[in-house]
This record gives structure tokens, C-alpha cells and sequence, in this order.
């Protein structure tokens, strides 16, 4: 029995401030909560003076997974494979911090802050970039506002493919030939236009490629097992909770627990620890988010592949008893 009128006005009404709360929850909550969770950084130098800075570290409970090297050319490397987000360096010349702007850069500003409050009374400490962002967006602004659009671009080639009626290979297609188109449109203004990204161009596309096809297939995957219903749970899944959970605009470590793992695990945070990987860091890191990528699309495409074998209700036999009535001519 179809609800009533008066039903359906009232479930506008409590639905609309539910969907709204959840809203600021999700985006609001994590960034308001903003602060290192086993953040990993490097520390190198002799031992009795490394020791002690790593104490010093380690003595703020939870905030900083400590990593040990021989010198400043093993901190560096472990920088530039995306292992640390940056390193103290302790020599006879006096203590020097390496960052990378480029893996976040409200991370690098949080070590300069702490490794500058921690040094004597006049003191300066030398910060060199090891991984700088690029001069086009030294924040890492436009790098962290291009996720959503990808995001969003997944769940209206899911939403599109589920309205459509779309069914085995041709859905599977469609899905793909779309992340591909999206791929090279983005890597175009991003890349060559706009320059805020400036790694290996065909990589580019294929990790933007492979972040819309993630958010594309999980949506049309549930649309396949679901209906219609599957779109929002998609959208809700992926939007609503992927994006502020990614960590892309700041860290996952960052985010308070256990928001930044599951984050990573969902297509928008693991997209954009692609993206940046390829984009900054020669590949470097970009194993395990690949990884998820290609779970979330291979099961979305499995599950629209399998729905396009069963047979359309249209093509349902009548049934047995029950002849169907003549068709009525002028």
C-alpha cells in the first residue's frame, strides 16, 4: 500500500535534518579533530643525540611512529619512497629538518612548527623540501579538491548505468570506457593546463582512470544487487563518507582513529594516495592503493556482470494455467 500523502511529507521532514547531521558529521568531525596519530617521521645522527630526540617524540603518546636511520641520505630516501613524512637531521653542523611538501604540506608545516619550538632560544633550524609541491599549487590545494570531482564522476557513471538499465558487458563497458574519458579530461586540465600535478602523464590518467572506475563500479555494483537503492547507498558509501575520510587534503595520520585507515580503504582515499604517489613520488607507495582500486572495481564489475545473466522480469514466462489475452485491433 503506497504511503499517504501526509506520510511522505513527514518523512521529508525528519529525513532532511538526518541527512544533513550525518553530512556535518562526516566532513566536520575530522577536520576538527586535526592532529598527528602515529605520524611517521625520521630521525638521524649519532646515537646518544638521536636517542634523545626520539625519546622526545615517542613522549607524546600516540602522535609519532619514530624511524631510525644511519644518516641523512637513508632519511632522504625513506622521504622520497613516501616511508616518512619527513626527517630530523643531527650532525656536528647543529640539527636540520627535511620535509616533503608534496605528501602533505600540513604535515610539513607541523614538523617545522614543532622541530622550531624544540630548538634553543634563537636558533635556526635549516628545512629543506626534499619532495616540494609544485610552484602551480604549493599548498596542495587543487590536488586535494580534485578527489571529490573524480568521486562524484564514478557515482554518476554507476547512477547512469543502474538508471539505464545497463546489463553485463555493456555495462562493464560503459563503465570503463567513461573512467577512461575521465582520465585523460582530468590529467589535461590538471597536467598540461593547469600544472598543479607533474609526473608521468599517461600514469596520471590510468590512476584517475582507475579512482573513477573504483567509485563507478562499486555504485552500478549495488545498483545490480539493490535497484535504485543502490545508487544512494553508493553515493553514501563513497561520497559521504569516502571523501572526508580520505585524509587528501591534509593526512590520513592526521585524522582521528579509526577514521584515516578506513578512509584508505575506500575508493577517494585510496585514489588520492594514487594519484599523488604517481604524480610526486616516481610511483613510490602506490602498490597497496592500487591494490584496493582494482578490489573495489573488480567486485562492482562482478556484480553487474553477474545481474546482466539473470533474465529481465519482462522476459519472465506467463504462468502455466493462463493463456495471455488477445490483443484487441480497430
Amino acid at each position: 500500500m503506497p504511503a499517504s500523502p501526509n506520510h511522505r511529507a513527514v518523512a521529508v521532514a525528519l529525513l532532511v535534518p538526518l541527512i544533513v547531521s550525518l553530512t556535518l558529521w562526516a566532513f566536520s568531525w575530522p577536520a576538527a579533530r586535526i592532529a598527528p596519530r602515529d605520524l611517521p617521521v625520521g630521525v638521524a645522527g649519532a646515537a646518544p643525540a638521536a636517542d634523545a630526540l626520539a625519546q622526545r617524540f615517542e613522549s607524546r603518546a600516540g602522535a609519532f611512529e619514530v624511524h631510525r636511520y644511519a644518516d641523512a641520505d637513508a632519511a632522504r630516501t625513506a622521504i622520497e619512497e613516501r616511508a616518512v613524512y619527513g626527517a630530523v637531521i643531527l650532525s656536528a653542523e647543529g640539527p636540520r629538518l627535511l620535509t616533503a611538501s608534496a605528501a602533505s604540506s600540513v604535515v610539513a608545516q607541523l614538523l617545522t612548527e614543532a622541530v622550531t619550538q624544540a630548538a634553543p632560544d634563537g636558533a635556526a633550524i635549516p628545512v629543506t623540501d626534499v619532495v616540494a609541491a609544485p610552484d602551480a599549487d604549493p599548498r596542495g590545494s587543487a590536488l586535494g579538491a580534485s578527489v571529490l570531482p573524480l568521486t562524484l564522476a564514478g557515482v554518476a557513471a554507476g547512477a547512469l548505468v543502474t538508471l539505464m538499465r545497463l546489463r553485463g558487458a555493456r555495462a562493464g563497458a560503459a563503465l570503463a570506457g567513461a573512467s577512461v574519458l575521465v582520465g585523460v579530461a582530468a590529467t589535461t586540465l590538471a597536467h598540461t593546463w593547469l600544472g598543479v600535478i607533474t609526473g608521468d602523464w599517461w600514469t596520471e590518467a590510468a590512476a584517475i582512470a582507475s579512482t573513477t572506475l573504483a567509485a563507478g563500479a562499486t555504485v552500478a555494483g549495488l545498483g545490480a544487487l539493490l535497484g535504485t537503492r543502490g545508487i544512494g547507498v553508493g553515493a553514501l558509501l563513497v561520497v559521504l563518507l569516502g571523501n572526508p575520510f580520505s585524509g587528501v587534503t591534509s593526512a590520513p595520520e592526521l585524522l582521528p582513529a579509526p577514521v584515516g585507515t578506513i578512509g584508505q580503504w575506500l575508493p577517494p582515499g585510496a585514489g588520492g594516495s594514487l594519484l599523488r604517489s604517481v604524480a610526486f613520488f616516481d610511483g613510490n607507495a602506490s602498490g597497496r592503493p592500487a591494490l584496493i582500486l582494482a578490489l573495489w572495481a573488480l567486485l562492482g564489475l562482478t556484480a553487474v556482470l553477474l545481474a546482466g545473466r539473470r533474465r529481465p522480469e519482462s522476459a519472465a514466462p506467463a504462468p502455466a494455467g493462463r493463456t495471455p489475452e488477445p490483443a484487441l485491433t480497430p
